[in-house]
């Protein structure tokens, strides 16, 4: 489950975050300054923290900047401020996004999930090959091989094998799917989803019918199955 560390000296504007970061699933932790943020930091290390710039003692910049200087964790900075020079500084101290106070929840939730995908993209393609079970795919080169042959996929083909790969027995929802790979504003419906599943499954599965790997999660979406003996690069 990822770990986001939310920072604010606002204690509702905490729940707030918290509220809607727990319906995504996330797993919150909280801090309500500078100091305990680093502590807490250094202790839990988070996979992103929400961290807000105007905190009595430390501010948030302060913290940014320590937790830069030994993580390269994604960081969104919150901001009641309209002026620019804060949100300019936050970035050049190495946040990765800024939000200004009042925020859509919604919005924040969305910006967590792309900064996520960013980097989990970006982890992934610092091996560049990535091998689970019978496959290998080449990030740079965005190529599938399976069981040592190179397979043609389109692009969306490969970005849903991909996902679903690099998460081996997480089950996706149809509309997550559709959300990540098609993006947040696609006008189609999940049965976009079911129809690249069968053509990917007809590319990479010996029985597409009987599949092995590309498994239906039934009333709820599609997953990657693999058995604990095969080892995962």
């Amino acid at each position: 489950m990822v770990k986001i560390l939310v920072v604010d000296d606002e204690k509702n504007i905490v729940e707030l975050i918290k509220f809607n970061l727990l319906k995504e699933n996330f797993q919150v932790i909280e801090a309500y300054n500078g100091i305990d943020a680093l502590k807490i930091f250094r202790q839990e290390k988070p996979d992103l923290v929400i961290l807000d710039i105007m905190m009595p003692g430390m501010g948030g910049l302060e913290v940014c900047r320590q937790i830069r200087k030994e993580s390269k964790v994604p960081i969104i900075m919150l901001t009641a401020k309209s002026d620019e020079i804060d949100k300019v500084i936050g970035l050049e101290l190495g946040a990765d996004d800024y939000v200004t106070k009042p925020f859509s929840p919604r919005e924040l939730v969305a910006r967590v999930k792309a900064i996520l995908r960013r980097t989990k993209a970006s982890r992934h393609q610092e091996q560049e090959e990535y091998r689970i079970a019978e496959f290998t795919i080449n990030f740079a080169k965005r190529e599938v091989r399976v069981r040592g042959k190179p397979v043609y996929l389109k692009p969306k083909e490969f970005e849903l094998f991909k996902l679903l790969a690099t998460n081996p027995g997480k089950v996706f929802t149809r509309d997550y799917l559709l959300e990540q790979i098609w993006g947040y504003n696609y006008l189609g419906d999940t049965r976009t989803v079911d129809v690249h599943m069968r053509r990917l499954r007809k590319k990479i599965e010996e029985d597409p019918s009987n599949p092995k790997y590309l498994k239906t999660v039934h009333g709820v979406g599609y997953k990657f199955h693999y058995e604990p003996e095969e080892e995962v690069y």
